[in-house]
């Protein structure tokens, strides 16, 4: 029974509510509308083939991370419009002579998480090592090393189903760069712990010409009915299937149940069914609980970013969206609170970190690697910086275009930032940004290199490089790196160190800049500033390029090309993203 006092906190929640919203959102993008309903995507990001757990009234969200360190991001919502970064699962990858230098591509594919007896787990296949999988009793701390399910090549896409006995069941599918055949799911047992194969595999669906490219599939388990849910007919212009069995091994009836239809939302699938428990005022499990996907639509350099979509089981099948159709706004998930529920203490939308002062001692968890950590790349300093420490690039001998002549001029020439493990990035969260960093950059030899870049296939960086006594502002731009396309130098301006050492020993020399980054629509124009006030354009705008499976990406570089040289630096003070 409601007392007086529950009505009161309500008004005050929701008088908190209205005038917190949408002003109190902090993001670039925000999905979360203030009355009540949301908008399509609720993650303007590359999560690419996102997967989720519920537990309890807490949602946890995990995605591709392919080679990026920290990987398997771990994402956290109480409403699943409003999510924050909480972490990662991977801080390493191995073998490490493959992931210590950018692997594009490789490494992980289509996790699924899951909880199960008081633990987290994430399955996910590496399409040239195996199926792997991470444990942790918390989500927000440490995930146990890395335990190899089954080995070998052209697994994929791999998911667990703990049954009601007790007996664990996977469900996986097939890489056709690697085992030579795609669109077929196949099922096998693991031991009870989910750690090993203990049965062989059987394939469960094939699905031939009518529904291609079968793969990353979701075990679930209803009504009696094991649910197979994977997306079909390719990334850009595919479909959600659904399908049930008595058995784990079939055969398997099917639906398709999300499609683009009449809508602009291209190929909305791969993703994952919740279902929200509503709970009566005892506290007890309501029948009428909700049930949603979360699915993911190409957005092209953006990346795959991911929608919400309301399931309707009354037809005994899991129709999605507006039958089948994927709705841009929607009602926001109802929920067991008040409306505060799922967002910040003071009433604000969450939403994935962006912005960062680099004053806590430890990286923000938006920030990635292109490869394995090394701390040669750099650290985070006692005074409130993030240092980047210069690398020279070695050039992947597999892209031919690169030193076709031989000889050390030509390598140094060819190399580009596709190379580059030391590239600190984080995931654009917005279709329109403008991204402001305060830096210092110190060169203790000609040639080194630092600033701000836009990251992806084709690529583009506002850098200063040191040049005599002096920095040449240039842009650096390659068209085809994932080509071995070489890179495109343009010298801007030459301006004189801010400061100058003075010790006898391979001094250095300062530059003191801020460096602004604006994105709209696909589009990058750079500029500069050494006062922070009045800024300067700098150079022709640039096209965003996605980068291999995963979207463009920006943040900063620092690099030489003495091989022995002493190294530079970069001093990043803060990076602001704003509207």
């Amino acid at each position: 029974m409601r007392t007086p006092r529950h009505y009161l906190l309500f008004i005050i929640y929701h008088f908190l509510f209205v005038i917190c919203t949408p002003l109190g959102a902090q993001g670039v993008w925000c999905p979360d509308n203030g009355d009540g309903t949301y908008t399509n995507p609720v993650l303007y990001a590359d999560y690419s083939d996102p997967d989720v757990c519920a537990v309890g009234e807490d949602y946890y969200l995990t995605a591709s991370s392919f080679n990026c360190i920290p990987g398997l991001p771990i994402l956290h919502s109480r409403d699943l419009v409003n999510w924050e970064i909480i972490g990662h699962a991977l801080q390493e990858q191995t073998p490490k002579e493959v992931f210590d230098k950018p692997a594009h591509g490789k490494g992980v594919w289509a996790p699924a998480i899951r909880y199960h007896e008081g633990a987290f787990y994430i399955y996910w296949g590496d399409p040239d090592q195996g199926i792997f999988m991470v444990k942790a009793k918390d989500p927000a701390g440490v995930w146990e090393k890395p335990v190899c399910v089954i080995a070998g090549k052209g697994m994929i896409d791999p998911c667990p189903l703990w049954d009601d006995d007790g007996r664990c069941y996977l469900v996986n599918g097939w890489a056709n760069s690697r085992a030579g055949f795609n669109s077929v799911l196949s099922v096998r047992e693991l031991s009870a712990d989910g750690t090993r194969s203990i049965g062989l595999p059987r394939i469960v669906f094939d699905g031939g010409q009518e529904n291609h490219t079968s793969e990353g599939p979701k075990f679930y388990k209803r009504d009696g009915y094991y649910w197979i849910m994977c997306p079909a007919g390719g990334v850009a212009m595919g479909w959600q299937l659904a399908m049930r069995s008595r058995s784990p091994y079939g055969p398997y009836e099917w639906k398709r149940v999300l499609w683009q239809g009449k809508t602009d939302i291209n190929g909305p699938h791969q993703g994952a069914w919740v279902h929200i428990e509503m709970k009566n005022e005892k506290g007890k499990e309501k029948n009428e609980g909700e049930d949603w996907f979360l699915h993911f639509n190409d957005k092209g350099a953006y990346g795959r970013v991911v929608y919400l979509q309301p399931v309707d089981w009354s037809s005994g099948w899991p129709i999605m969206g507006r039958q089948g159709e994927p709705y841009a706004t929607y009602r926001k998930p109802k929920s067991n609170h008040s409306p505060l529920y799922g967002r910040g203490a003071g009433g604000e939308a969450l939403h994935p970190q962006e912005s960062d002062e680099f004053n806590d001692g430890v990286l923000g968890k938006q920030w990635q690697w292109h490869a394995n950590y090394n701390q040669f790349y750099g650290m985070p300093t006692a005074n409130g910086t993030m240092r980047l420490y210069t690398q020279r690039l070695t050039p992947d001998p597999s892209l031919s275009k690169r030193g076709e002549e031989g000889g050390q001029e030509n390598e140094e020439q060819g190399v580009s930032l596709w190379d580059a493990p030391n590239l600190l990035l984080q995931k654009p969260t917005a279709p329109r940004f403008t991204a402001t960093a305060k830096v210092r950059f110190a060169s203790k030899e000609d040639g080194q290199y630092g600033g701000l870049v836009m990251m992806g296939r084709n690529y583009s960086a506002l850098v200063v490089q040191r040049q005599g006594d002096a920095f040449l502002l240039q842009r650096h731009t390659c068209i085809g790196a994932d080509e071995g396309q070489a890179e495109q130098q343009q010298t801007l301006v030459t301006l004189q160190p801010t400061e100058r050492d003075t010790i006898p020993y391979s001094p250095a020399i300062y530059m003191d800049l801020y460096l602004r980054m604006a994105v709209k629509d696909g589009l990058c124009t750079f500029s500069y500033s050494t006062d922070g006030k009045r800024f300067r354009e700098a150079g022709d705008a640039f096209t965003m390029k996605e980068g291999k499976w995963i979207g463009a990406k920006f943040g900063f570089v620092a690099e030489q090309k003495a091989m022995k040289a002493s190294r530079g630096w970069l001093d990043v003070d803060w990076i602001h993203i704003t509207k």
